[in-house]
């Protein structure tokens, strides 16, 4: 597959013959492929445009075969006859004059059984069946050549769709990782989902039935005007006429409707977001009273995406009828005209039958040419929409120069003279540094929004600092990569995560090669093992994020989780918040075990378990303003024992 990771700009890829380019050029793996399924469809077409002209022939053919035989060397030889007597020859002569005063073709058959016999005999019609038989095993081979190749251009088409929708959602799991968090924290989580289910669907189906049937109905529809100017062409021109009305009113409609294909795609994305935004939140919603606000913007959304759709659908929905009308239009002209240029002996009957099949599929492939746009405008809203997320700026490309194992990790780290802001112009760690020494725990505490989680960030590389440098055992993390940095660290977050599967296979996530008997013991230390027991299964339970487990319950498996994983480097971010005062007694007994031998991060609101911390760093404003262990910031009155206090006061 080509390279898919742009610069970024995505707000002037609003362009349909763009995105299209891009779309083709992406489908480089499926070019041969492709290519097949166009000429197997082109194929079906030249079938389907030489049919009429054989059927004009079966026409001829059985009129032939029920017209009488006369021609003026038939009537010499009647008339020479000897057989044929005087009074038969009268009558017939007498037949003939008035067949030609009427002017009419067919008076003389009508009248074919008032003739004597021995005339009868002489011009009667005859059909020739083995002409018909051959015209129609013709025919049948190529409706059957051309059902063929359709099938097998239907069996492509669907083989390249659902191949490079597969290559999308493989490219976009791999573009995932490489975003930086940034991207997450900007933009809508139902956004992004939409982006990459809606949006390559609509291009994958949209891929299967719009590619392929474009080539064939563009094939078809200047093989029909081939045909028809070859055939006749006042007929031609009386049908491409009629039909050239609809052809204009389409070319109008779609030069309209390409941005409401877009703004559907936009607001369906939107709504998809608040809907996640509003179910992963619906307790909140509701305990605050805001089911009305909910559904009321839930009603905006809806609206929008409602009027985007339906002016979308509405443009191309006249298609159909206006196809219809100039379709109907045309057979009646070709009846007209034909009847006319018949009259005057310019055309047969075969040419007016070949003529209505040549209009209605020349009206049909106007009618589907713009469907097939309609689709491939919606295939370019959707593929631009998932370009888009292509473009994206990726995480900057790293230099690796060391690889640190965790078996050989001291945990010695060191944060010196850090600055970072989440914004250019604004500047959250302004001159941080700190130093953490091999199993020392160390605490983090300050008022929201002092840039404790920040710090996380930063060390654990979903940031990249702006100024200084963070260093593990002497070496920068910017020298290491970030699954290096990620392997040595444990983490226990305030947001408790689990995912769909067993407790066995939550507790030992991305770390295969533990026993049941580890599970059991780390479980039993952090207090969760009863718990466990109670659930139908044991460790083969199958739970998920919204079972209705408590999220104290929650937080212990996580911790139960960190215990096993066993690495050097520990970070609890407020791994105490769920839980109640007699389960953060147990929990906090379990992190003293949990940090024995390692060099721990520990960022709580709650001061009473930092209590014993080696070293407790004060932040205010991206700054550490006191530092030291609980009982010397105590004695120095000042910030932290003010925040230390507030705590207790009733």
């Amino acid at each position: 597959m080509p390279p898919r990771f742009g610069n970024g700009k995505v707000e002037k890829s609003k362009d349909f013959w763009g995105t299209i380019k891009r779309l083709i050029k992406d489908l480089k793996k499926f070019h041969l492929l492709l290519i097949v399924a166009i000429l197997l469809a082109a194929i079906s077409s030249v079938f389907s445009i030489i049919a009429p002209d054989k059927l004009s022939d079966l026409t001829d053919e059985i009129t032939l075969g029920i017209t009488p035989n006369i021609n003026e060397e038939k009537i010499t030889d009647i008339m020479s006859n000897p057989s044929i007597s005087n009074e038969d020859k009268q009558e017939f002569m007498l037949l003939m004059s008035e067949a030609q005063n009427s002017d009419n073709k067919t008076e003389l058959l009508s009248k074919m059984d008032e003739l004597p016999a021995s005339i009868y005999d002489e011009i009667k019609p005859t059909i020739n069946m083995n002409a018909i038989k051959n015209i129609a095993l013709f025919l049948a081979v190529i409706y059957l050549i051309g059902a063929i190749a359709n099938l097998f251009q239907g069996i492509i088409m669907a083989i390249v769709a659902n191949g490079y929708a597969k290559d999308l959602r493989q490219d976009i799991s791999k573009k995932i990782n490489k975003l930086p968090l940034k991207y997450f924290d900007t933009h809508e989580t139902g956004d992004i989902l939409s982006r990459i289910t809606n949006d390559v669907d609509t291009v994958a189906l949209n891929l299967n039935h719009s590619l392929a049937s474009l080539v064939m109905n563009i094939t078809m529809f200047f093989g029909c005007l081939f045909m028809m100017f070859k055939t006749n062409w006042i007929m031609g021109v009386s049908a491409v006429g009629a039909s050239l009305i609809g052809f204009s009113l389409m070319a109008v409609i779609l030069s309209k409707s390409q941005k409401y294909f877009i703004r559907k795609q936009k607001e369906l994305g939107d709504l998809n977001g608040y809907i996640e935004e509003i179910y992963s939140g619906h307790t909140i919603v509701k305990a605050y009273n805001g089911i009305e606000e909910a559904e009321d913007k839930m009603d905006i959304l809806n609206k929008k995406l409602y009027s985007s759709n339906k002016n979308s659908q509405f443009l191309s929905g006249l298609m159909g009828p206006i196809m219809g009308f100039c379709g109907n239009f045309g057979y009646l002209v070709v009846c007209v005209v034909g009847a006319l240029l018949v009259m005057h002996d310019s055309i047969t009957y075969g040419v007016i039958v070949a003529f209505m099949i040549y209009v209605r599929i020349f009206s049909n492939q106007l009618s589907q040419m713009a469907q097939a746009a309609t689709s491939m405008q919606s295939t370019a809203a959707a593929a631009e929409r998932v370009f888009e997320f292509f473009d994206e700026e990726a995480m900057p490309k790293e230099e690796v120069k060391h690889v640190l194992y965790k078996e050989d990790v001291k945990g010695h780290v060191c944060f010196k003279n850090v600055k970072f802001g989440y914004d250019e112009d604004k500047t959250i760690i302004k001159k941080f540094s700190a130093e953490a020494h091999p199993g020392q725990k160390i605490a983090i505490v300050g008022p929201t929004g002092a840039g404790k989680t920040t710090m996380v960030n930063l060390l654990m590389r979903f940031y990249d600092i702006k100024n200084g440098d963070i260093t593990v055992d002497g070496i920068s993390i910017h020298d290491l990569s970030r699954e290096n940095i990620h392997d040595l660290f444990i983490m226990v977050l305030q947001d408790v995560w689990l995912f769909e599967g067993t407790v066995r296979e939550n507790l030992k996530f991305n770390n295969e090669n533990v026993t049941d008997e580890e599970i059991w013991e780390a479980c039993k230390v952090v207090g969760v093992d009863h718990f466990i027991k109670t659930l139908p299964g044991g460790l083969d339970a199958v739970i998920n994020d919204n079972d209705s487990i408590s999220q104290g319950q929650k937080q212990l498996l996580t911790i139960a989780r960190a215990m096993i994983a066993n690495r050097p480097l520990l970070i609890l971010d407020e791994a105490t918040s769920n839980v109640d005062t007699r389960t953060e007694e147990l929990v906090q007994k379990a992190m003293d075990k949990l940090t024995k031998g390692r060099t721990s991060f520990i960022i709580a609101h709650r001061l009473s378990t930092i209590r014993n911390a080696d070293l407790i760093l004060v932040m205010k404003d991206g700054n550490i303003i006191e530092q030291g262990n609980h009982d010397s910031l105590i004695k120095k009155n000042g910030f932290y024992a003010e925040l230390y206090n507030s705590q207790f006061q009733n």
